[in-house]
Order: structure tokens, then C-alpha cells, then sequence
């Protein structure tokens, strides 16, 4: 009997069913729909046009659930990849795919996809729905106005590009305890410390750090003082590539 040839499709549907059927998976993609879309109706609904936030960002204000939901998607692309050495499953995954490489791209892959599709349409829904409340106030707005799509859109790229960064140190890592601990640490507190520093370079360094121009993605309006959407989109493409790159690399040097 022949063996079936290894290839990128077969990998891939391999990582697609091993996403799809972990419990995991659906604990995390459901918490961060449901804070999302939680917190989105919240603020439409609490909303009054002489609060303080009437000088906020029509996407960013519905959406504010994203610093949320985008956690829980960030502990799920961790678990992706470290919740396999945890389990032991990593040791079958790599013997059926002796190159190693093809699994951490297919995961990667299959990772971006799903999260990027399921936070888009969330980020839609949550949208659509908090400006039912918001229809009679200063933060009316539609997907026609100018920037809300691409907003509503770069929301789910930013959070996207975060969870990668946190499949990326899962796989270095090998800890899922670990790889939250620095993601908690080194993406989220890190730039908070260094942007309270007084040096006026460190302003310049933190609009490029992941959070920070994630948050630029979603915003249909210029942040003051922020990175531009294309340098901020290319920071974290950095970021993402430089985060996958060093499981790669040990990959390649580590047994499993």
C-alpha cells in the first residue's frame, strides 16, 4: 500500500480539523464574539451625545470590545501552537510532517483565515447593531461613510495580526502559561511602561508597537499623534513576521 504523499493541502486540512474540533477553540472564538458584541451594544445603548465620548471615533466607540475579544483570540492562537507541545501532539504532527516547517505554516494559515473572517463579521454585526442605538445621536454613522469600512476591516486585521503574534510565541515558547505571561507582558504592559517614560523618542517607538498600531487600523479617523494606517499595518506585519520567525528557526534546531 502507498503511502499518500505529503502536501501543503493535505497539511493545512489537517490543521483546519484539528482547529475545528478542540474545544478550545470554540470556548475562545464564542468569548471574544460574545465580548465584542457585548460591549458594542453597551455602548450604543449607554450612549448620550453630551458624554464624554462624543469626540470618539464612530468605530472605535462600538468596537472598544475588541481590546477584549482580541485576548481571548490571542489565547487561542497560543493554544494552537503551544497547547499542542502541552498535550504531547506536537511529537505526532511533526513525525507525519518530517520538515516541520509545513505544520507551523499551516497553522499560521488556517490561524489568520478563520480569525480574520471571524472577526470581521463580528466587528460587522457589532457595528450595525450599535448604531440601531446610536441612530439618533452625534455618533450616527454608516458603512458608506467615509473610512468605516476599511476601519471596521482593519479592526479585524489588528486583531488578527496580534493573535498571530501569540501563535508566534506559543510555538518559541512551548508554555501556554508562558507564552500568555509574555504576551500579557511584553504586548500590552511593555509599551504602557515605556510611553510613560519622558523621552520624547519613546512616543515616536510605541506608535509602532503592536497595540498601538492595531489600534491605528481600526480608527476611521486620524489618531493625533499615532503612525499613519500604512506604516501601522507594516509595523505589525513586522512584528507578526518577526514573532513566527524564531519558532522557525528553532524548529529547525530543537528536537521535539
Amino acid at each position: 500500500m502507498t503511502t499518500p504523499a505529503i502536501t501543503s493541502s493535505r497539511v493545512l486540512r489537517s490543521e483546519w480539523h484539528k482547529l475545528r474540533t478542540v474545544r478550545s477553540t470554540w470556548i475562545t472564538v464564542l468569548t471574544s464574539v460574545a465580548l465584542l458584541l457585548g460591549v458594542g451594544i453597551l455602548m450604543g445603548a449607554t450612549y448620550t451625545s453630551d458624554g464624554g465620548d462624543s469626540d470618539v471615533d464612530t468605530v472605535v466607540l462600538t468596537l472598544y470590545g475588541s481590546q477584549l475579544g482580541g485576548i481571548a483570540l490571542a489565547v487561542l492562537g497560543i493554544l494552537v501552537t503551544a497547547g499542542e507541545y502541552a498535550t504531547g501532539m506536537i511529537r505526532a504532527s511533526l513525525t507525519a510532517v518530517p520538515r516541520r516547517l509545513p505544520v507551523l505554516w499551516a497553522k499560521a494559515t488556517v490561524y489568520t483565515a478563520a480569525v480574520f473572517t471571524i472577526s470581521f463579521l463580528t466587528a460587522l454585526l457589532t457595528f450595525l447593531t450599535a448604531q440601531v442605538f446610536l441612530s439618533d445621536t452625534d455618533q450616527a454613522a454608516s458603512l458608506t461613510d467615509d473610512g468605516v469600512l476599511a476601519a471596521i476591516a482593519g479592526n479585524a486585521a489588528g486583531v488578527t495580526l496580534l493573535g498571530l503574534i501569540a501563535l508566534g510565541l506559543g510555538a518559541a515558547l512551548r508554555s501556554v502559561p508562558g507564552a500568555i505571561g509574555a504576551f500579557v507582558g511584553g504586548v500590552l504592559i511593555v509599551p504602557e511602561i515605556l510611553g510613560m517614560l519622558p523621552y520624547e523618542v519613546m512616543d515616536t517607538v510605541v506608535r509602532y508597537f503592536p497595540t498601538q498600531a492595531a489600534g491605528v487600523l481600526g480608527s476611521a479617523t486620524p489618531l493625533p499623534g499615532a503612525a499613519s494606517p500604512g506604516a501601522a499595518f507594516l509595523a505589525l506585519l513586522l512584528w507578526a513576521a518577526a514573532a513566527l520567525a524564531v519558532p522557525a528557526l528553532l524548529l529547525k534546531r530543537r528536537d521535539v
